[in-house]
Formats: C-alpha cells, structure tokens, sequence
C-alpha cells in the first residue's frame, strides 16, 4: 500500500432513513407496494369507513374513493417531530400516563413536607481597638478608643489623621 492512495469511508445512514415497509406477504407480492405502517392504517381504516358509509356518499360516484386513495398516497412520508406516527402516539401515550410530578431515582418525586424555618441571631455591639494617638490633643495616657475601621469608615484613619494635624495650632503639632 503507497501513502499517496486515499483513504475511503462509506456511511450508510440512509439506509436506516428508511421506514419498516411492507412489500410481500410469504411468496405473494403486495400489489403497488411496499407500504409503510401509516399507509396500511389508512388503507384499512379507510375502506372500513366506506364500506359502513356507502349510502352517505354512494351518489358522488368515484371521488370518495379517489380521495381515499389519494390519502393512502400522501401517508407514505408522514412524520410527528421527525418520528412515525405510531412511534409519536406511543410516546404521547406514554407522556400522559406519567405521573405529573415526574420521577428522581426512580421513585414519584412528591414535595417536601412544610416545615417551619429556625435561626437566631444575635446584636452586640462592635468591638473596641485602642489606638495610640499621633494627635496633639489625646489624654494624658496617649492613647485614644475608638471603633476598628470597617469597610468606608473614616475614624482612625490616616486622612483623619492629617486633617487633624492641619487643624491643630502650630506649636502642639507632633
């Protein structure tokens, strides 16, 4: 084998495109067939309603029957969301016969009990730093409580800090 020849892939999907037909019975031959499942339906459930309704449409002479054919003809390519017919009204079966709260693990999922919520929660005040203070004017200990700084707070701060040196007299600065 040269490695100048191509490689070759067969895909055989449409193969599986096409729907289950009917097109011999043993060794009898299905006259202008073969049919799909929805073509019989409509073969067999039409000429049951014209055989029961004849004196209904008997005096329109062979139209009926030309309509009946002519929708046996239409059927044959028929799909409900890219499914067969039979295929669409099983699964629509099947979607009314669930439960409507549908299933987790297997097992009816049901709602859960009300139950009341508990919590508690408990108000203290903010803890309290000493902060020694750089300012002229502290006690006579040096040292200043104040809140600990949280997220925007201005207390303690440095800014704070110098506006406070700027506004002491000069000779108590520090």
């Amino acid at each position: 084998m040269s490695a100048a020849q191509p490689r070759v892939a067969r895909v055989y999907t449409s193969a599986r495109r096409h729907p289950w037909v009917l097109g011999k019975l043993g060794d009898w031959v299905v006259p202008f067939g073969p049919y799909t499942p929805a073509q019989l339906v409509a073969l067999g459930g039409g000429a049951f309603a014209l055989i029961k309704t004849y004196a209904w449409w008997s005096w329109a002479g062979p139209i009926p029957i030309a309509l009946w054919l002519g929708a046996v003809w239409a059927v044959r390519h028929s799909q409900i969301a890219g499914q067969n017919p039979f295929t669409a009204a099983a699964g629509m079966l099947v979607l009314l016969l669930r439960h409507p709260a549908g299933r987790i693990a297997g097992r009816v999922a049901r709602d859960r009990r009300p139950s009341f919520l508990v919590g508690r929660f408990v108000v203290q005040q903010a803890p309290v730093r000493s902060v020694l203070s750089s300012v002229g004017n502290a006690p006579a200990g040096g040292r200043v409580l104040a809140p600990v700084a949280g997220r925007g707070a201005v207390a303690g701060s440095g800014l704070s800090r110098l506006l406070e040196q700027a506004a002491a007299p000069e000779g108590r600065a520090a």
